[in-house]
């Protein structure tokens, strides 16, 4: 028979052990709703992005040519 105090000993770090556990658990938990509420707003700022894009072109669109020469000149003086 094993002697009681490494039984002891033994039991103590199991339960050590399960708490570290039930630890590591609710900070994965927490981990995972932070990373899905970064991907929602990732995903609403790529949204957001896109239809930024879409007006900024829409309004190109609009200008007269010369004036569309000119900004992309000024583009490549600045690169």
């Amino acid at each position: 028979m094993a002697d009681p105090k490494h039984l002891d000993q033994i039991t103590e770090r199991v339960e050590r052990l399960l708490l570290r556990h039930e630890e590591l658990q609710r900070t994965n938990s927490l981990l995972v709703d932070q990373v899905q509420a970064l991907q929602a707003e990732r995903d609403a700022l790529k949204s957001r992005l896109m239809a930024a894009r879409a007006r900024i072109d829409a309004l190109l669109e609009r200008l007269p040519p010369d004036v569309v020469q000119a900004i992309h000149e000024t583009r490549k003086e600045r690169s």
